[in-house]
């Protein structure tokens, strides 16, 4: 009798215990399901400063300092290419469509005023200052200075809303890289046991996130970004008669464009060439030499060079192609500009689920191939250089022994 009441009390103690645990899962899901474009933003620039961290953190003995010096030199600059790309994007669509085509304003873009709005008055505020400041009020300089005040404090909360979302990504990035070895160790000691087809489950995960986060996602933002800047450039040299039409838009759909298989950034810039080619047919054949210029410029400098700086960690793809297009395609319909991140993460997840776990449910053998698998057709596999998940950033693999492996110095210290 007593053992059976000990039985039912350690019983109600375990439903207990379990209740717990699924409220504060719940609790964290739901958290992070309110900031998944943040979460999801930290997450990619995770992986592209991880390879980064790898190399720095062979030089530096604190592996603290090591993740503050790649976070200077990586995560801050891509964040920052990455606000910057679309906030180019959105206003190249508002200038290409006219603001009065749209249903309604994008909060926070159209009330935060450009630059040349704030040079120009600033400007004529301050020549009235020094002439005559009693012309202020009489010609409404004034007024028009309280507006374009009033204007930037409207918008200020939507720029601290922003900026808290990209300084938590930022922190999640350090916790992160500094950590990760420490998360992955936890996680072996307290769910998997040896040859776990969950630890093979995320290791795949974790490689293929490297391939798409760091080689295909960050090489369509460089690509985009630097499109938009040559194209930029190239038009302060074109003739009056033959322009790009909106150079920075232009630029970045190159970045759209190399996620394209085989055709790449060619679906933007040739139909862009002939339509200058016709152009300057057109009406001033004198400027043909402006569409070769563009021509030659696409493909030395927006084409070839990042396709030349991130091939290492392109090659090798894991996942169907076809697979990839849809998911970049299908997440920023289904769930906005963090959708490019979030799509191809959600395919992983799935893809490597029914690559690893499906066959252990059903008992069968993991299969060679699988179509979800990309022909290699020769191409070598992935650069052997880059850590596996749960790896010190240094090519040592901690112990699963907890949080507390780093004691014995197999680690670099915090």
């Amino acid at each position: 009798m007593t053992r059976r009441v000990v039985d039912l009390r350690l019983s109600r103690e375990r439903a207990g215990l379990w209740a717990l645990t699924v409220l504060l899962f719940g609790l964290v899901i739901y958290v992070t399901w309110r900031y998944v474009g943040t979460f999801v933003l930290g997450l990619f620039l995770y992986y592209v400063t991880r390879p980064v961290h790898a190399r720095i953190s062979h030089r530096v003995p604190s592996r603290t300092l090591s993740v503050t010096l790649a976070l200077v030199s990586v995560a801050i600059p891509v964040l920052v290419l990455v606000v910057w790309t679309i906030s180019v994007a959105v206003r190249g669509l508002r200038d290409l469509l006219g603001r009065d085509l749209t249903a309604e304003p994008i909060p926070g873009v159209d009330s935060i005023p450009s630059f040349p709005e704030l040079l120009a008055v600033s400007e004529s505020t301050l020549r009235a200052l020094l002439t005559d400041p009693g012309t202020l009020l009489a010609n409404g300089i004034g007024q028009r200075l309280l507006d374009l005040l009033s204007t930037i404090s409207g918008s200020l909360a939507v720029v601290v809303n922003v900026g808290l979302h990209l300084f938590i990504a930022l922190i999640l990035v350090f916790f992160l890289l500094r950590d990760d070895y420490r998360i992955a160790a936890w996680a072996r000691s307290t769910f998997m046991s040896d040859d776990s087809v969950l630890e093979s489950y995320l290791e795949a995960v974790d490689r293929d996130l490297t391939q798409v986060y760091f080689g295909n996602i960050l090489n369509a933002v460089l690509t985009g970004a630097l499109g938009a800047a040559t194209y930029s450039a190239l038009n302060l040299v074109a003739p009056a008669t033959v322009r790009i039409p909106e150079p920075a838009l232009f630029g970045l759909l190159t970045g759209v464009g190399s996620l394209i298989p085989v055709i790449g950034i060619k679906v933007v810039w040739v139909p862009l060439a002939l339509l200058l080619l016709v152009d300057a047919l057109l009406t001033d054949p004198s400027a043909l030499w402006f569409v070769v210029l563009f021509a030659v410029v696409s493909v030395v400098i927006v084409d070839t060079l990042p396709d030349q700086l991130l091939r290492p960690y392109v090659s090798g793809r894991s996942l169907h192609v076809g697979a990839v297009m849809l998911a970049y395609t299908i997440g920023p319909l289904l769930f906005g500009w963090y959708g490019v991140f979030l799509g191809p993460l959600l395919l992983i997840v799935v893809v490597e689920c029914a690559r690893h776990i499906v066959p252990e449910i059903v008992g069968r053998p993991r299969a060679t191939g699988d179509f979800l698998s990309e022909p290699t057709d020769g191409v070598e596999s992935e650069d052997e250089s880059e850590p596996e998940l749960g790896s010190d950033d240094a090519g040592h693999s901690p112990q699963s022994g907890g949080v507390d492996d780093d004691k014995d110095g197999s680690v670099p210290s915090d």
